[in-house]
């Protein structure tokens, strides 16, 4: 019997790339669940035409709009066995989708992160500040958990039930740092995957603007500092 599989896209005016992520993601998939996170383009008509299933989050985040994609497949029935987070932008190769999960299908891993490796990176795709600021976050997070993590990437798949179990709660800019941290403290176990990585289609709303990337790091800094003192 097949996994049941969803996909959970936070998208922001992504109205120009979401037709080609959902077009891209592999059939396997069960439900393709795309959150607006307060867009004002035409995102939520371009998604719902491309078979998504589409929510509204009004409230300006990351976090917020993962956590509602979460809610509304914690009211559903049928619950699926791994969940997927991918971004709207066109960046990540949705297709390859099918690699990122199969440690968890075949290994029984519990969780999965798509790394976004030099060698796979087009050029460009990863401003200075994305590149230092991985860098840093998962040296630190070598240095306190003895993590081997070398990535923050978005594109990443978890079991359902141990995404649960950690209990998300960061809103913004914090959401990929506070499952890795969560995710070695519950001793979950995770590999990383490399994988493609191409230019965006538009302006990234983080790493695009300097008051985007300084709330970024900040945020994903507290995280770590945090729990190192836990």
């Amino acid at each position: 019997m097949n996994p049941i599989i969803k996909v959970i896209i936070p998208a922001y005016n992504e109205q120009d790339s979401i037709t080609n992520v959902i077009n891209d993601i592999p059939k396997t998939v069960d439900e393709i669940i795309v959150i607006s996170n307060n867009s004002t383009d035409s995102t939520e008509i371009n998604a719902k035409k491309a078979g998504a299933t589409v929510l509204t989050e009004n409230r300006k985040g990351y976090g917020y709009a993962c956590l509602k994609g979460i809610d509304y497949i914690s009211k559903q029935t049928n619950k699926p066995e791994i969940i997927v987070f991918l971004d709207g932008d066109y960046s990540d190769y949705p297709e390859q989708l099918t690699e990122l999960i199969q440690p968890i299908l075949k290994n029984n891993i519990d969780f999965t992160i798509g790394a976004r490796v030099k060698e796979l990176r087009e050029t460009g795709s990863m401003t200075p500040q994305q590149v230092f600021g991985n860098w840093l976050a998962t040296f630190l997070m070598k240095l306190f958990f003895k993590a081997n993590f070398t990535d923050l990437g978005p594109f990443r798949a978890i079991k359902y039930d141990k995404l649960l179990a950690l209990k998300m709660e960061d809103k913004t800019y914090g959401w990929t740092v506070e499952m890795q941290l969560k995710a070695l403290k519950q001793k979950l176990t995770y590999v990383e995957i490399p994988m493609k990585y191409r230019n965006r289609i538009g302006v990234s709303k983080v790493s695009g603007t300097v008051k985007g990337s300084i709330l970024a790091g900040v945020k994903i800094l507290g995280w770590i500092f945090k729990y190192s003192f836990k």
